[in-house]
């Protein structure tokens, strides 16, 4: 393999095989010669798993500082989102158990990253939303992942963008997406 093409650090190289079952396809226009081959979605795997650990690498940074990890992230990120969330519908979305919930929302409550209360008609319900502690955090790791995608953005271009906004809703289950959809209508099909 030419080193050109090869993949950084410590990767494998891919060994160029079909996916059993998998039926592959010739599109026209700009897509033709999109192949459903292995190496083609080995290399999609691949890409995605670096793009995370890129993506998330800067506010890991800033969370190992606090002391914080990246549960700690994705409850604040969600809670900054939807303020008085109940933490039946944080558990629904994030798809963890309570006890793992409990453990990194007691530390983000006695952190003073999030505050509780109780629902109003419904005093066993428990809401939550960021206190000014945790609204500025959230607004930090916010801003420094949505450096990396405005760059990734303004590099590919506006076609670029909408197909890989296509292909990350396609991974989705389809719960997660028709929520997705009632939110961005005009970008989840």
């Amino acid at each position: 393999m030419p080193p050109e093409k090869r993949p950084a650090g410590n990767v494998p190289p891919i060994k160029p095989t079909s996916v059993p079952g998998a039926t592959s396809f010739a599109p026209s226009g700009p897509q033709k010669g999109l192949y459903l081959r292995k190496q083609d979605l080995r290399r999609g795997i691949e890409l995605m798993f670096f793009a995370y650990r890129d993506f998330t690498g800067e506010a890991d940074q800033i969370l190992s500082e606090l002391g914080l990890g990246r549960a700690h992230h994705r409850v604040i990120y969600f809670v900054g989102r939807q303020p008085d969330m109940s933490v039946s519908d944080l558990l629904a979305i994030l798809k963890i158990t309570k006890q793992s919930l409990s453990r990194v929302l007691g530390h983000l409550i006695d952190a003073g990253y999030i505050q509780q209360t109780q629902g109003v008609r419904d005093k066993r319900q428990r809401l939550l939303a960021l206190t000014e502690k945790g609204a500025a955090l959230e607004a930090k790791l916010t801003d420094v992942q949505c450096r990396r995608f405005a760059a990734a953005y303004s590099a590919r271009g506006g076609t670029a963008v909408d197909g890989f906004v296509k292909v990350l809703s396609s991974l989705l289950d389809e719960e997660i997406r028709a929520n997705l959809r009632l939110q961005y209508p005009e970008h989840i099909d």
